[in-house]
Order: structure tokens, then C-alpha cells, then sequence
């Protein structure tokens, strides 16, 4: 895949996109205009195919990052005398509890290693230890090291006890397979930037519509209020506020590109062979993964750090992007970590060619691996 002469970002979004995809930016649209909200139309339609929501389902897209949409989504749904259950195993989960203690929501945390998945028995503990809980707010992919929770397991679970599911699938929608169609799940939030391979600045809520259509007048916030964003839309066809339209307009030709792929099955199948190559290649290096390979996502690899006495992460990191490649710091608190993306514009060509790179920076910078 040809990219250009910017160095390739092996990050868990923002990413590398597509040269088309950053070429649909280059039009400048109004928010009124009746051919950009007719795009953003289509954009919601598709997203919501994506994952099977049929007719029970609709889409509200939400100015900003990922976590604009996961506050919004939390802020809208949960009632104020709601208590939310949160199985935190990594840092987009201790961002949930977070969101939660700036409302003055209630909450439970399930806390958990950052290399062992919640499972389905931990949660319905949960349910049985403390009957305040009416909702569950699970990470899907725990971005923080790659670590992948049982999403079916936990929504047949919830849709037993009656409890409502938010899913922060950040960084697996478009990537695993989701379907709603199988119950139990609220809703779904994620973002452009990830693994639809469009630009960051746009977050989405896919929600029951029985459930975001109840939520009138929950929402703290103005500009965070998914029921007020949705009623806007569905009277005028328009942003209430003034929408991110290149933002937009990339996802628009990246959603055209992920379905001429073939979806989600070909997408996910693309970032399988990434990581493969990405984790054997490492290997040959002596790097070893910090995730057993049974819960890795196929999104971004947590590799334990070199004990060379030698090594800088800040040193690695300038040698390797001089190189022409952009990886990531790790983000555990227990082990040093640095963390390399499989996802964006990229084959296993490319994952063979960043560990070539990673090798000669070492090499350069006399950072033993064994």
C-alpha cells in the first residue's frame, strides 16, 4: 500500500489512512448544505450495518474523540440515581470511572490484572453482591495492552439479568465481528480514527432506539446530550453544532473502501495476518508479547521492554520514527511496555518492513533484546 513519504503510524489511531481518504478532505462543505447532511445520512446508515443493528438501532454521530462519544453515551443512558458496574482491567477502563466520578454517578469496579480478560462468572458476582447495579460499562478491546473481553458472553449475561450494556468498542468496531442482533447490548460507541481507517474528530453511538428515545433530560451536558443531538437530526437533518465536515467527508470514503474490501470479515482478516507477522517477526527479535496470544486482539501488540540498562523508550522511539515508522509508549503501570499497532492503511508487507526498522534502530542505538 502506498502511503507516501510520511512516516507510517503503527498506533492504535490516529492511524495511516488511505491516499483517497485523505484526499476527500480537500472540499470544503456547509453545515447547511443539503449534500453534507445527506453524506452524514448515508455515514450512519452504513455504520449501523455494520454491526446489525437492523430497525432497533440508529446512529448519532457526536463532535470530538472517542471519549466525547463514551462520556455522552454514559451521560445520556445512565440515569442520575443509576449505579454503573465497570471490570477495569487497563486505562480506557479507569477513563470510564473517571467520566463516572465527574457526574456524581454511582459505580462498582471490577479490578482486574492488565493481562486477564473479565469474565462472564466475575460479572454476575458482581450482580449478586450488589443490587444497586443497573448498568455495566464494558471495554471491549482494552486498547491499553490488546487485551480482548468476552463481549457475547457478557451481553447474554446482561440481557438475562435486565442490566443495560454500554460498549466502548473504540478499537474494535469494523475490526471483530459485533452483532447486535444477538441482544443485550445498549449501546455500542466508537470513532472515525480507528478501524474504519477514517481521520479522528468524529465519535459515534449506535443505541437502542427505545433506550436513547427514554433518555430525554438525563444528559449534564449540552453538548454531550446524545437524545438532544438525535432529535435535532432526525427534525432538520442537520448538526445541532457546527459539524467536523472533512472529518466527514474521510469517513464517508473510508466506510466506501472498507466495503469494497469486503466488511468487517475481510478488515479483520487483513489485521489478523498484520499481527501475526508482527508478533513471529518481534520474536525473531527476542521481543516477547505481554499478552498471551489467546486474548490478543488483533489491533495493537504490547511487547515487554528490552532489560538492556542501555535502553531509552524516548531514544527507541526518535531512532525507529527516523526510520519511518511511529510506534507507541506503553501505557501499563506495572511493567515497562511499548505497544505496536496492527491496524490503518497497512498489509504484512509493511509490519515486515517497521520490524526491519525497529532492528537497525536498536542496532544503531547498541540496545540488546536477549
Amino acid at each position: 500500500m502506498i502511503l507516501g513519504n510520511d512516516p507510517i503510524l503503527l498506533t492504535p489511531g490516529p492511524l495511516s489512512t488511505s491516499p483517497e481518504t485523505r484526499q476527500a478532505m480537500l472540499r470544503d462543505w456547509g453545515s447547511w448544505d443539503a449534500a453534507f447532511n445527506q453524506m452524514t445520512q448515508t455515514v450512519c446508515t452504513d455504520l449501523v450495518e455494520i454491526v446489525h443493528g437492523e430497525n432497533d438501532y440508529v446512529c448519532v454521530p457526536m463532535q470530538g474523540s472517542g471519549t466525547f462519544a463514551v462520556e455522552a453515551a454514559i451521560g445520556t443512558l445512565v440515569p442520575r440515581n443509576g449505579c454503573v458496574l465497570v471490570p477495569n482491567n487497563g486505562a480506557y477502563c479507569t477513563r470510564i470511572i473517571k467520566i463516572l466520578q465527574r457526574m456524581g454517578i454511582a459505580y462498582v469496579e471490577l479490578a482486574l490484572r492488565e493481562d486477564e480478560p473479565v469474565s462472564a462468572a466475575a460479572i454476575e458476582d458482581a450482580f449478586n453482591g450488589d443490587t444497586r447495579i443497573t448498568h455495566v460499562a464494558q471495554v471491549h478491546l482494552e486498547t491499553s495492552a490488546g487485551l480482548l473481553n468476552p463481549l457475547d458472553d457478557i451481553a447474554a449475561l446482561c440481557q438475562r439479568h435486565g442490566k443495560s450494556l454500554i460498549v466502548d468498542a473504540m478499537s474494535s468496531f469494523g475490526a471483530l465481528p459485533i452483532d447486535l442482533r444477538k441482544g443485550g447490548i445498549d449501546a455500542l460507541v466508537s470513532a472515525s480514527g480507528k478501524c474504519l481507517e477514517g481521520v479522528p474528530g468524529m465519535g459515534f453511538v449506535i443505541v437502542r432506539r427505545s433506550v436513547l428515545l427514554a433518555s430525554e433530560g438525563q444528559s449534564p451536558s449540552l453538548a454531550l446530550d446524545l437524545h438532544d443531538q438525535y432529535t435535532y437530526m432526525q427534525k432538520t437533518t442537520q448538526w445541532r453544532f457546527t459539524p467536523p465536515t472533512h472529518v466527514v467527508a474521510a469517513l464517508r470514503n473510508a466506510l466506501d473502501r472498507f466495503i469494497a474490501e469486503g466488511g468487517q470479515p475481510a478488515r479483520g482478516a487483513r489485521y489478523q495476518q498484520n499481527c501475526k507477522t508482527l508478533v513471529d517477526a518481534m520474536k525473531t527479535l527476542g521481543f516477547e508479547p505481554f499478552l498471551p496470544a489467546e486474548v490478543q486482539a488483533p489491533v495493537i501488540v504490547t511487547f515487554h521492554a528490552p532489560k538492556d540498562p542501555a535502553w531509552r523508550f524516548a531514544d527507541f522511539y526518535a531512532a525507529v520514527r527516523d526510520a519511518g515508522y511511529v510506534l507507541y509508549p506503553g501505557k501499563l503501570t506495572q511493567v515497562e511496555t511499548f505497544r505496536v499497532g496492527c491496524i490503518g492503511a497497512i498489509d504484512a508487507n509493511e509490519l515486515h518492513n517497521a520490524v526491519a526498522a525497529i532492528d537497525r534502530s536498536l542496532k544503531k542505538l547498541g540496545v540488546r533484546v536477549r
